[in-house]
């Protein structure tokens, strides 16, 4: 009788295997084995012709507790299984799932040519496919978001998905354990006592914060002045010695417009009012290939008690005004283009392909790895941050007034880096680190080999864990005239140390490395076992590993590195 090596590789994870009692089955197009006791690692099977579209089945069966005579619940979470024919060749089958019942669970040999639907013809394979999406879309349900947001997996809780996609038991420990007040002291003695702290005041750091900052998404070259910002020549020429129509036609003037955040509802925090700026902000390239602000707008509608603050303005006034727009930069970052543009539509794409696309797919080989977390963390996004009780002045039904406002302004283009970068007239200032490596990084994304979303290692603390760098919101309203600014009305307008303390908090945690973070490139889960697509991977992390060389190479030289868009602290998916 012909026999059949079967091998299983369990995961490292805590509580990945189990005691119960594990049974295999081998099919394929032209026989079925009897169904074996997984004894241990290894176990045989009688004769069966194995060809590439042969099945695993595997049973679980509960395993009695001895003494209380009940079966526990154990879980199973292995990793693949090897499969030795009698001819010598080896048969992979990746599972990398939980196994949570005692129903009969089916996998398919990885080392075919990754089937789709079409090329899947036999009626064993077809049955397997939909049988398993079947399952799946009673898994991951769609939920109709509440106040126009993107649809989401229906969850109130992380406990309530499914064991795929929640947080490891690692994972939880690494996310709710940190001890954040020592991890904070460590920071102010690095970077932020360096830099941030020494420089949060001056003007060339605050325009360089727009390139290279928490949100190089905003800025744009301008051809023309917004209707609604009144400047003037004589407003800006301790800066710009010509005139202001001639440097926008030379490219050097630039825009920041907060235009989303206007007449926001902002919350109370402890019954103190709080209030959101919503500005608009020239900034000009020097000579010397340095952006810098020459006026500032804090409201949108131009009036005697809206003022256009400026350089020569007292240095309380300006630097007031700075803060206002460092608080705006705070609310729409976090609202716009981390929550929405990374977290919420992550998760239509991922609940998306866990619902239409079997494991036999190669889309859902290349993409499943760059899902994982992404549904666990946005459950808890929605249940903590998303709330009326936060630390930001947009909280509660400001916070669904800027989502929503961000999500009907939102465009596919916006979401390309290349288009991204045209649109907004950004192809050619210097200096501006997000668009080198970001485009550099895109372009080995979309290669042959490759082509997802991903996000990468956020700024948000390095920026933000000074204060009054980055408010989370303001105490007093915006001034309305000038010449009244003192330290004390800014020191009364930033916030308390209560909410101050839960923004530092929050940045600190959603900015971290934790222990089972996997770095963009790299593929615990071996989805692909073919050595077509073995060799693209390589490639691909070969293709990284050039990319950030040539950026800590770069990075010798800089002031302050830019490190954020290095491939070895991009992610490989939404995570935190």
């Amino acid at each position: 009788m012909e026999t059949y090596q079967v091998t299983v590789y369990h995961s490292k994870e805590t509580n990945s295997c189990t005691l119960n009692n594990i049974y295999i089955k081998l099919r394929g197009e032209k026989g079925t084995s009897e169904q074996n006791w997984l004894s241990g690692n290894e176990c045989y099977v009688g004769t069966v012709y194995l060809l590439l579209t042969c099945i695993v089945q595997i049973i679980c069966k509960c395993c009695l507790d001895p003494f209380l005579k009940i079966s526990p619940e154990d879980n199973w979470f292995p990793k693949k299984i090897e499969v030795k024919a009698p001819n010598g060749k080896i048969y992979i089958f990746p599972m990398y799932t939980w196994i949570t019942d005692f129903q009969i669970h089916c996998f398919r040999e990885g080392q075919g040519l990754s089937l789709t639907v079409n090329e899947d013809c036999t009626p064993l394979g077809k049955k397997k496919r939909s049988e398993e999406l079947e399952q799946r879309k009673e898994a991951y349900r769609w939920k109709e978001s509440e106040r126009g947001l993107p649809d989401h997996v229906e969850a109130r809780d992380p406990s309530q998905l499914p064991l795929d996609a929640q947080f490891t038991l690692r994972k939880y420990l690494g996310f709710g354990g940190v001890a954040v007040l020592d991890y904070i002291w460590t920071w102010f003695e690095t970077f932020s006592e360096h830099y941030v702290k020494n420089n949060w005041r001056d003007d060339d750091f605050f325009g360089y914060q727009f390139l290279n900052g928490l949100n190089p998404m905003l800025i744009k070259c301008i051809k023309a002045l917004p209707d609604n910002f009144h400047v003037t020549d004589g407003m800006i020429s301790q800066y710009c010695k010509g005139n202001l129509d001639d440097e926008i036609k030379k490219g050097n003037i630039f825009l920041c417009d907060y235009k989303l955040l206007d007449g926001v509802e902002t919350q109370e925090i402890h019954k103190t009012k709080q209030y959101l700026a919503a500005p608009l902000v020239l900034l000009y390239k020097t000579p010397k290939d340095k952006l810098v602000p020459i006026a500032i707008q804090l409201q949108q509608k131009p009036a005697a008690d809206n003022p256009i603050f400026l350089p020569s303005d007292s240095q309380y006034d300006w630097l007031l005004a700075k803060i206002y727009v460092r608080s705006a930069e705070f609310n729409l970052h976090q609202l716009n283009f981390h929550l929405l543009r990374t977290h919420l539509l992550a998760e239509v794409f991922a609940v998306s392909l866990l619902r239409n696309l079997p494991m036999v797919h190669p889309l859902y080989k290349l993409l499943i790895p760059h899902t994982r977390y992404t549904l666990n963390v946005n459950v808890l996004a929605r249940n903590y941050l998303i709330s009326p009780n936060g630390f930001a002045a947009s909280g509660g039904d400001g916070m669904y007034q800027i989502l929503k406002r961000s999500l009907s302004s939102l465009t596919y283009t916006s979401l390309c880096i290349h288009d991204d970068i045209k649109e907004r007239g950004m192809e050619n200032i210097p200096n501006f680190y997000y668009r080198d490596d970001g485009c550099r990084l895109w372009d080995i994304l979309h290669s042959p080999y490759q082509n997802f979303m991903t996000t990468f290692c956020s700024p948000q603390y390095d920026f933000g864990g000074w204060m009054p760098n980055l408010p989370s919101t303001m105490q007093c309203p915006p001034p309305t005239e000038k010449g009244k600014a003192t330290e004390e009305t800014i020191m009364a307008a930033l916030p308390n140390k209560y909410t101050t303390c839960k923004a530092i908090e929050t940045l600190f945690l959603l900015t971290q490395q934790y222990s089972d973070f996997v770095k963009l490139g790299d593929y615990p889960e071996e989805h692909f076992t073919e050595e077509k697509p073995r060799e693209l991977i390589k490639k691909f992390q070969e293709d990284l590993r050039k990319l950030s060389e040539k950026i800590k190479e770069r990075n010798k030289i800089l002031p302050v590195p830019y490190e954020y868009l290095d491939p070895e602290n991009v992610p490989n998916s939404v995570t935190i």
